[in-house]
């Protein structure tokens, strides 16, 4: 992963600008939506999952998940996530989704 951010013109080690940042708690997750800035001011987004495990002897620990999202990217992950929370409804609902 440190080589893609460097490539993308910014070190993944080093702390960015936050713009933003929400926490949304759901169920046994926590999902964060921290807004960043590039050395070049250039805004991202990072989309992080986090559960709380335990192991056999009780210790907790968090097992997280991040993606990084630009924003030449965000229209289309947009309208794919609003598709794919459509589909997930309507089968909810006893409706059979539509396929493209």
């Amino acid at each position: 992963m440190e080589e893609y951010g460097k490539n993308e013109g910014f070190d993944m080690n080093e702390d960015r600008e936050e713009v933003y940042s929400k926490a949304v708690k759901a169920g046994k997750r926590t999902y964060f939506f921290d807004v960043k800035a590039t050395r070049n001011n250039d805004y991202y987004l990072t989309i992080t999952e986090s559960k709380k495990k335990f192991d056999k002897d009780g210790v907790s620990s968090y097992e997280k998940h991040k993606i990084f999202l630009y924003k030449e990217d965000f229209e289309k992950f947009a309208e794919g996530l609003e598709d794919a929370v459509a589909v997930v409804k309507s089968a909810l609902e006893g409706k059979l989704p539509e396929t493209n």
